[in-house]
């Protein structure tokens, strides 16, 4: 039988580091926060619609404030 290979593990977590995510993505989160808002009538689907789009808005800040800063080359 062929050995396992040991992987070594480190004891320490790895640090967060935030993804970069395109600017669509926050303008996306608004536009689906006023159309969920003005046009959808039942309010439990309304509501789930504004958490979903809030929390998209928030990763999308958290995105630009925390995501690192790459060369024009790197991005594409």
């Amino acid at each position: 039988m062929a050995k396992k290979k040991v992987t070594k593990k480190t004891s320490f977590p790895q640090k967060w580091h935030a993804g970069p995510v395109k600017g669509s993505f926050m303008v996306m989160s608004m536009v689906g926060f006023l159309v969920s808002l003005y046009l959808v009538e039942n309010i439990n689907y309304k509501t789930a619609f504004i958490l979903v789009f809030i929390a998209m808005f928030i990763a999308s800040i958290i995105s630009m404030t925390h995501a690192p800063i790459m060369n024009e080359k790197e991005v594409k």
